[in-house]
Formats: structure tokens, C-alpha cells, sequence
């Protein structure tokens, strides 16, 4: 079924749009009513995200509500270890956990790639799903954690506050960690292109702790790695091409040798300025990005106001793609989100003019 609206399509290929496309991180989230609801029916957090129906239905909430341009799976990025026999589980207050982390040699030399149908087929079936449910209205982006983020949690069996553990493992036995993040890549890329063969139309990675590296160490344990995925990740499927964003938070010191990875997108968190960040790729990749989360806070004048701040710093033509430096808090009124979907569509125009 052809895409009614293409828009985001086009601006992470670079091509002409008669407005800034919008989409937000974590859009299907804990901020929306109508998801605590499902989310309740659901039982926990993870009853929602293996229950292909309670995916999709949550999927499609925020397209309901706001004039969105793309919709993102739900599903969560540790679905992948979880696969891979780790024990996923999320305690109250605290986050997602792991039964077994990775903490001994053997376990990691035992690790192996899941198969896509057999332990991830619940996220494929929600795939195709969406798909069917979304009449080709906008976009699916299916997406994956980078094989840094993904050891992180593996190793450190949840969220971290200094990354002891990974650190060490960096540091002390590098061959070893080399060992996780191959298996890992070869994870990510075959999830990637089992989504894309399912129905997903734009394929994101979020390098979510790649920003907690030293700048050598994030080209040998995260660079490399990201590359290696989007090598072998599929660029086209049933006669489309398949963008690709990367999103690295806290990676615009390394911003050029991302934007060289191989992605069609760079995603940019909001401490780096979009026309810096434009003048330093140029014109070989788009960029989405990158209002701060805090600004949904403030008053609607305020969320205007900085709506207009970031299109006029990323300026004149294609190649952006409107979204949060990060996703959205769970404390955010959706009457202001409302506000900076409704900003966009109306303040961005004037940039795609002359295109």
C-alpha cells in the first residue's frame, strides 16, 4: 500500500518537503493517558510489549491525538538480550533488569544470535500488525539499541550510574568485550532486517550510553560496531528504500564520523546547536533533532518560541527531521506536546519554500 504521507521519507532522504516532518522519541508513552490505560489492562510492561495486539494498539495512540508524521513500534531495546536468554525483567521504580548479566568469560563465549521468528516473532508479528492497522497513513520506524547500549545493560544487568563494570571489562579484558559486541552486531543487524521484512519502513539504532565513552574508546567500541551494523542492514525492500537514522546522546563531539558510518540520519540531543551540527555534516546526511524534553515544561508560548528557535537554527531546505533531544518524560502535559506538533507544522513551511 503506497504512503499517503511520505514526508518523513523524503526528509531523511534529503528530499524536498513542503514542511519539517515531526515524530517524538518514546511518542507511546506513560505521559498519554489512553497508554497508563492499556498499560494497566496489559499488567506490566512487558504483557504490553509481547502482546502484539497491546503493541499495536498503543503504537497508533499518539497518531490519534496529534497530527504526528511517523509511527514508531513499541517495544523496548532489551528485547534482544532478553532473546538471547538473559531474563528480562522490570522492577517497580527501578527499570529494566536482567535475571543472568553477563559477568564471567564463559557466558559470554556461549552467547549466540537469537532467531528472529522463534524468540523475537512477537515483535515481528506487531510489525506487521501496525502495518496493516496504519493503511500506509505515515511511516513505521522499527529500531534497535546499538551493540554498545545493549552491552551495557547485559553486562551491568540494568541502568548504570558510573558503567563500572562495562568500563572495566573495556579496559582490563577488551578481547572479551570485542567478543560481546560482535555477537551483538550480528544481532542487531539481523532484528534490523527482520523488522524491515515485516513492514518496517525507517530502521533506527539508539547508541544510547555510546556518549558515556572516551573519544578514542567510542571509536573501538561503539563506532566500529554501528558501522558493521549498517553494512550489512537493508537499504531496500519491495522496491523502497529503507532509511536509517543513528542516534548516539552525547555523541555530537563525535558527530562527523558518525554522519560517516553509513546512516542516512544523525540524530543530535539538544547540547549541540542544529546549524553547527548542519554546517559540520553538510550535505551528506539529514539530521533530527534536537528540543530539549524540559522545554514541554514551560508555558506554550515558551514551547513556540523554542519550536521556532530550532527550525531557524537548522534552517532553509530538507534534511531535518523535527524531534525531542531525547524521549519525552512522563510527566509532560499532551496538551503541550500538542503545542510543538502544531508549531512545526505551521512555523516550518516558510524554510521549504524555494526548494
Amino acid at each position: 500500500m503506497p504512503l499517503q504521507n511520505d514526508t518523513l521519507i523524503r526528509a531523511l532522504l534529503r528530499q524536498p518537503t513542503a514542511y519539517t516532518p515531526t515524530w517524538i522519541m518514546r511518542q507511546a508513552g506513560r505521559y498519554l493517558p489512553e497508554y497508563n490505560a492499556t498499560r494497566k489492562r496489559a499488567g506490566s510492561f512487558l504483557g504490553l510489549a509481547k502482546n502484539p495486539d497491546f503493541a499495536t494498539e498503543v503504537t497508533l495512540q499518539p497518531l490519534e491525538r496529534f497530527q504526528l508524521d511517523a509511527a514508531i513500534l513499541f517495544s523496548d531495546i532489551l528485547t534482544v538480550p532478553d532473546a538471547m536468554g538473559l531474563g528480562l525483567y522490570f522492577a517497580e521504580g527501578e527499570g529494566p533488569k536482567f535475571e543472568r548479566p553477563l559477568r564471567d568469560a564463559r557466558a559470554i563465549r556461549s552467547l549466540a544470535v537469537p532467531d528472529m521468528e522463534k524468540e523475537l516473532g512477537y515483535v515481528m508479528a506487531a510489525v506487521r500488525q501496525i502495518r496493516r492497522a496504519l493503511h500506509g497513513r505515515v511511516p513505521l520506524i522499527g529500531f534497535s539499541g546499538s551493540p554498545f547500549t545493549l552491552a551495557c545493560y547485559m553486562v551491568e544487568g540494568g541502568g548504570s550510574e558510573d558503567f563500572r563494570l562495562i568500563k572495566t571489562m573495556l579496559y582490563q579484558q577488551p578481547e572479551l568485550l570485542h567478543h560481546l559486541l560482535a555477537v551483538n552486531a550480528k544481532s542487531v543487524c539481523a532484528y534490523l532486517n527482520a523488522q524491515i521484512e515485516a513492514g518496517a519502513q525507517v530502521v533506527m539504532i539508539f547508541d544510547t550510553w555510546g556518549g558515556v565513552l572516551s573519544s578514542a574508546a567510542y571509536d573501538e567500541f561503539s563506532l566500529r560496531y554501528l558501522h558493521a551494523v549498517l553494512q550489512d542492514v537493508k537499504r531496500e525492500h519491495a522496491g523502497q528504500r529503507i532509511p536509517s537514522i543513528v542516534f548516539t546522546k552525547g555523541g555530537g563531539l563525535w558527530l562527523e564520523r558518525i554522519a560517516a558510518a553509513g546512516c542516512d540520519a544523525v540524530g543530535v540531543d539538544w547540547t549541540l546547536d542544529l546549524g553547527e551540527a548542519r554546517r559540520r555534516v553538510g550535505n551528506g546526511v539529514a539530521l533530527q533533532g534536537n528540543l530539549d524534553p524540559n522545554v514541554l515544561f514551560a508555558d506554550p508560548v515558551v514551547i513556540r518560541r523554542e519550536v521556532e528557535r530550532t527550525l531557524a537554527a537548522f534552517g532553509s531546505g530538507s534534511g531535518h527531521v523535527f524531534n525531542l533531544g531525547h524521549g519525552v518524560s512522563q510527566y509532560t502535559s499532551p496538551e503541550h506536546l500538542q503545542v510543538l506538533v502544531e508549531s512545526v507544522r505551521e512555523l516550518s513551511p516558510q524554510y521549504h519554500e524555494n526548494q
